[in-house]
Order: structure tokens, then C-alpha cells, then sequence
């Protein structure tokens, strides 16, 4: 805040003027101007008049000059020397030669980069005015290009003529003598020869109105509105606020009821049809009748009743009306009491009546209880007047009294309100065995059998084949039987293990049951036998139960090529057998370094069914892919051994038994 609003602040209001003022106002002020130009103490001023307002006057106007001082030099520090650090703000007088110095050096740095002089800062009034003053003056123009002000503060086009007895030397007016003067809004520099614009708003010589915000121009200044017009009004050209007709602009929202009527900053919607009398008009413009016996208070005389018409209203005589329990007189003319206990219908129904003056009331029986506001005998609900103490399970209300009765599970006592435990087995309800509970039974199976979910009473035979564990009960064939089960084995080849579920395979071979004769040999396979025997070729001798060795070479030459020695294996899988499985091992009875092993299937192996590989000094034969169906090999095995330059072969025979896999037969009840 500059020191203007801080010593207007310090006034705690204005004072009214005491007593007749010697002096105009203008003389006050002027002589306060002419202080503050001297830079006097403007808190302690001589008074010229003994008023109150002369010195209050007289004191903001020496303020006023005191301020432009200050802010001038301010403004020509920032243009003279471009900076204003040696300013401190300690004082009032110094805050606001700096302010000016500041918001000066702003408008010619605006000024320097091309900006609108107009900003949008938001900064102090005082400082805009400087900011903008500052920011439109051009320091280095000379006095002949400087535009002189018209009277309407707009600069002319031609130049003006300067006095020949100045020599030229005047920017604006010479006066003779060598003196220059200045056009109206602008002061003679202290050159004594140029002009500079008199800033009209910052020195307050501005004549705005209240509401309106000084803005400077070159030799001139404008008035411009601060506060907008508000709703219902529009700013003119000229600065004025004129009344929006919204009627004719059609900015109104009259519905088509209704006429648009203009007012000042608004409009109001008049009705097109106006309502008669006994009608209220609502906000649509409909008509509505009133209902004037409940607007108004005692339409109608005392003794009358106000009945309400479309438009208007009646009023009616007041007949004699007889409350309840009394009926009008013979003559009309008063209530007599009406007797309920002997009208053809009894009032109590079937209780004792006793008649009163306009009521009546009624002697109820044993379990009723009369209502006086109903005037009826009413049953009472024993059960839900006394829970829990009349009946052990359930009570049940009946007219004027109840009954109890028991869950199920039990039966009622002989005193009508306990209850006793029901033997329900006695009535046999399981179809095996019964265990009585306390109000309830339970039924229960024997051993292979299970309750029923339907009805909880029969017992019904656990099928142990068909659980989900029933296909591993046994391991080939399971059959049910009422209450058990049992387990059997394929029709050949095996036999039931001893406990009752798994199958064992039959050697054949063991137990004779084989058809093998004397020079064939028993070979026991899964399920089965085979009947086996060999002969060894020619120059071969037999040299062991499954091994044939050659006979020394002689002169043949096919002889060296043949096998050393030969010998027999017999195997068997089931047909599951997982593929890459090693099922037979050749090789050398010893190895030296330098050996070459190799080994190949000569033959029997048309399906592909054997791969070989070779492992350091042992060849290797495993299964290829998988067999779709039992079957047998004849497979013949080569293996050759290098070492020390010679070559030795040596064939093994390997018959291979692939047999049935007996899996277990999926169980089906409809073939037991």
C-alpha cells in the first residue's frame, strides 16, 4: 500500500466541516499543493482556516504533491541512471520514490522487447500508470518529431510552426524572450526547450468519476468504467450503462400465456388473459378457482356452512347433526341416546349388554375382553399373553380358550399339556435296523449297505464296484454281490491271489500244465508258454543249454567270415512297455584299449520296432515305438569287435514275447 492510502487510513474517517469556511476549498488545496511542493511536514501544516475540512483538504492535497515529487524522482532516476538499488525502503518516502523507480523500469523494459504497453500485471494502480507512462515514451525523439495534442487530447498531422524570436530551439510553443512554453497536457523539461506528457492520472488532476479508473494518454487522459454494467444492462460507446430491452431482443422466456413487459435491468411476463373474480391465475396463465372457505375466514354468518362453488361460493343453514350413540328427536329439534342392547341385531353378540348414555359397553364371557373402541368382546390369545407357560411345545388359540399339541416325535400327555417321547421303532419304520432318539428314531444298515437318500428308512446295497475306488478293488474284474463283492482273474493263465483281488500269473512251466514235449523247452510268458528249441547251424557245435560255437576253419574261405559264436535269449514284455527302454545288453567278456565296437540288427526287425546304440564297449538294443498288439520277434543281433586289426563277429538270437497287458475290465452292472 503507497503512503497515500497509509495516511488515508490514518484518518478514521472523514470529518464534517465545523462552523462558516473563509476560505474556497480550492484555496485549501492549492495551499497544501504549494507545501508539498516544498516538501513541508504535511501532518503539521499551518492552518490557514479554522475549519475542519480546509485542513483535511488542505493536508491530502500537500500529501497528493509530496507523492508526485516523490514518484518523479523515482521515474527520472530509473530513466536517468536505468536502476534503482541505491533506493532503500525504510521509509515512506523512500517506498514510494522506489515503487515508481521500479514499475518505471518495467515499462522500458517492456517498451525495449516490443510488449503492449497495456499489461495485465497484476500490480498497483499507481505503479500501471507508471508502468504504461514509461513504456509508451520515447526519451530519444527530438523536439521536431515529438506530435503535438489536439483539444481532444489527438496529436495533429502537421507540425507546428515554432517562434523565429526562439531560433527554432522551443519543442512546442515559443512565447518570445527566448522563453518556450508547452501545449495543454504537457511541462517544460528542465532543458527549458522540450515537453514531456503530463501524466494526469498519476498526479490526480484527473476529473473520473466515481466508479471509473484514469487512464493515460499522450497530452491527454481517458475515463474508463471499472465496474461492469450488471445483468440486464449493456456499456455504450460513451461509457454509459443502457437498459437491455430483453421484450424486443427476445431474451426473454415468457411462455405463449404470457406478454413480455421491459424493465429497467430485467422484464416481467404478464398474463394475456386476466382471471375474474373467484379466480387466482397460476404460473402458467391458467385460471384457478379459489376456494374462498378456506382462504378466508368466516365467509359465512354464524349458524351457516360455507360451501364453495366454481367462481364464487354459498352459504347454507346449519342443520342439528347428532353424534354418534344419539339420534335426532321426534321433533327435530334435539339428540336423544340411542339404546344399542335392544336394536333387532345384539350389539355384544351373544355377550351381556349394558346400555349408557351415548355408548354402551359389554360384560364379556371367560377367555374375551372387551374393546372400548371397537365395542366388541374380543378373544383372548392366551398363547400370546402367557408364552411358554401354558403348553411344554405348542400352544394353538381357540375361542375363548386354547389347546396344546406336541412336535413331531412326541405324543401329548394325559394332563393336555406335556409331551411324551414317541417310540417311533415300535411301528418298525426302518427296513433293517431302528434306533429310537428322543423325539426321533434312527434308522441303520448292515454292512454292505447304505441309507437310502431319498426316505432315510430303507437299506440299499452298496454297489463297491461302482465307487469311485471301485476300479482299483481288483485288479482285473470286480462283481457285485448283495451286502459284498468278489474279485475274478482272466479264463487262462492266471490265477486269484490269495487276498481275493489281484491276479497272478500261471507258470506253466513250473506246474506242468504245459504241452512242451521232450526236446522243446517251456519258456513261461504273461498269461502263457511258449515251447522253444534250437539247433545249431552248420560248422557250429553246441556248447551250452543256449550257445553254439564255430568249429575250426579249415579251407573254406566263407568260414573266417562267419559268427564266433552264437547264442539264444528269449524275453517278454507286455505291450506297454514305455518306448527307449533297454531291453538287451551285447558286448565283449573284456575289453582292451583300442577296441572298435559296433553293433547292428540283421534281421526280424522289418516294423522298426528296435533301435541299437552304442555305449563305450557295449552296444545297446531298446524299444524304437510303441507295439500297437501282442506279437513275437526273431531278432538277430551282429556284434563287431576290432582290435589288433582283426575282426571277430559274434550273433545272438533274441526271441521277444510281447504279451497281452491285462488291464482291469471296466465294470458294468448289467452283465452281473
Amino acid at each position: 500500500m503507497h503512503p497515500r492510502a497509509l495516511l488515508l487510513c490514518s484518518l478514521l474517517g472523514v470529518l464534517l466541516a465545523r462552523g462558516a469556511e473563509p476560505l474556497s476549498v480550492s484555496d485549501c488545496c492549492k495551499d497544501g499543493r504549494q507545501r508539498g511542493s516544498e516538501n513541508q511536514d504535511c501532518s503539521s501544516l499551518p492552518l490557514i482556516s479554522e475549519s475542519t475540512t480546509c485542513r483535511i483538504v488542505q493536508e491530502q492535497c500537500c500529501v497528493k504533491a509530496l507523492e508526485d515529487n516523490m514518484c518523479t524522482t523515482g521515474i527520472n532516476m530509473a530513466k536517468d541512471q536505468g536502476a534503482c538499488d541505491s533506493l532503500l525502503a525504510n521509509s515512506c518516502e523512500t517506498k514510494t520514490t522506489k515503487m515508481c523507480c521500479d514499475c518505471c523500469l518495467l515499462g522500458k523494459a517492456a517498451q525495449e522487447q516490443g510488449q503492449a504497453c497495456d499489461h495485465s500485471l497484476s500490480v498497483g494502480h499507481q505503479c500501471g500508470l507508471v508502468y504504461h507512462a514509461c513504456c509508451v515514451k520515447k526519451d530519444n525523439q527530438s523536439p521536431a518529431q515529438t506530435e503535438l495534442p489536439n483539444k481532444d487530447g489527438t496529436a495533429e498531422d502537421d507540425k507546428p510552426a515554432l517562434n523565429d524570436e526562439c531560433d527554432g530551439k522551443c519543442a512546442h510553443q515559443c512565447v518570445g524572450s527566448g522563453t518556450c512554453a508547452c501545449s495543454k497536457g504537457y511541462r517544460l523539461k528542465p532543458d527549458g526547450r522540450s515537453c514531456e506528457d503530463i501524466n494526469e492520472c498519476l498526479l490526480g488532476s484527473g476529473n473520473c468519476r466515481v466508479g471509473e479508473r484514469c487512464i493515460n494518454t499522450e497530452g491527454a487522459f481517458r475515463c474508463q468504467r471499472e465496474v461492469s454494467c450488471g445483468t440486464g444492462y449493456e456499456l455504450t460507446d460513451s461509457n454509459q450503462c443502457n437498459d437491455i430491452d430483453e421484450c424486443e431482443a427476445g431474451f426473454h422466456n415468457c411462455g405463449q400465456e404470457f406478454v413480455c413487459q421491459n424493465t429497467q435491468g430485467s422484464f416481467r411476463c404478464l398474463p394475456k388473459v386476466n382471471c375474474g373474480s373467484g379466480y387466482i391465475q397460476d404460473a402458467l396463465g391458467k385460471c384457478i378457482d379459489i376456494n374462498e372457505c378456506l382462504s378466508q375466514t368466516g365467509p359465512c354468518l354464524r349458524g351457516q356452512v360455507c360451501i364453495n362453488t366454481v367462481g364464487s361460493y354459498k352459504c347454507q343453514r346449519n342443520s342439528v347433526n347428532c353424534g354418534r350413540g344419539y339420534h335426532l328427536s321426534d321433533d327435530g329439534t334435539r339428540c336423544v341416546d340411542v339404546d344399542e342392547c335392544k336394536g333387532p341385531e345384539s350389539a355384544c353378540a351373544g355377550h351381556g349388554c349394558v346400555n349408557t348414555l351415548g355408548s354402551y359397553r359389554c360384560e364379556c364371557e371367560p377367555g374375551y375382553v372387551f374393546n372400548s373402541i371397537g365395542r366388541l368382546c374380543e378373544d383372548i390369545n392366551e398363547c400370546r399373553h402367557y408364552p411358554g407357560r401354558l403348553c411344554a411345545h405348542k400352544c394353538n388359540n381357540v375361542l375363548g380358550s386354547y389347546t396344546c399339541s406336541c412336535t413331531t416325535g412326541f405324543k401329548l400327555a394325559s394332563d393336555g399339556r406335556n409331551c411324551n417321547d414317541l417310540n417311533e421303532c415300535e411301528d418298525n419304520p426302518c427296513s433293517q435296523e431302528c434306533a429310537n432318539v428322543y423325539g426321533s428314531y434312527q434308522c441303520y444298515c448292515r454292512r454292505g449297505y447304505q441309507l437310502s437318500d431319498i426316505d432315510g428308512m430303507t437299506c440299499e446295497d452298496i454297489d463297491e464296484c461302482a465307487l469311485p475306488t471301485g476300479g482299483h478293488i481288483c485288479t482285473y474284474r470286480c462283481h457285485n454281490s448283495p451286502g459284498s463283492f468278489h474279485c475274478s482273474c482272466p479264463a487262462a493263465g492266471y490265477t486269484l491271489a490269495p487276498n481275493g483281488r489281484s491276479c497272478q500269473d500261471v507258470d506253466e512251466c513250473v506246474t506242468g500244465s504245459h504241452t512242451c514235449t521232450e526236446n522243446q523247452t517251456c519258456f513261461n510268458i504273461q498269461g502263457g508258454f511258449r515251447c522253444l528249441a534250437f539247433e545249431c547251424p552248420d560248422n557250429y557245435r553246441r556248447a551250452g543249454e543256449t550257445r553254439c560255437e564255430r568249429l575250426l576253419c579249415t579251407e573254406s574261405v566263407e568260414c573266417p567270415a562267419l559268427p564266433l559264436r552264437i547264442t539264444y535269449h528269449h524275453l517278454t514284455f507286455p505291450t506297454n512297455i514305455p518306448v527307449s527302454t533297454s531291453i538287451f545288453r551285447m558286448g565283449p567278456s573284456s575289453t582292451v584299449q583300442g577296441d572298435d565296437v559296433q553293433i547292428l540288427i540283421t534281421a526280424g526287425n522289418e516294423g522298426g520296432f528296435f533301435k541299437t546304440e552304442m555305449l563305450p564297449a557295449v552296444g545297446l538294443m531298446s524299444v524304437a515305438k510303441p507295439f500297437d498288439k501282442p506279437q513275437d520277434f526273431d531278432l538277430s543281433l551282429l556284434l563287431k569287435l576290432r582290435r589288433h586289426g582283426t575282426v571277430t563277429t559274434y550273433l545272438a538270437k533274441v526271441l521277444v514275447f510281447i504279451t497281452h497287458e491285462e488291464s482291469r475290465v471296466p465294470y458294468n452292472p448289467l452283465l452281473e
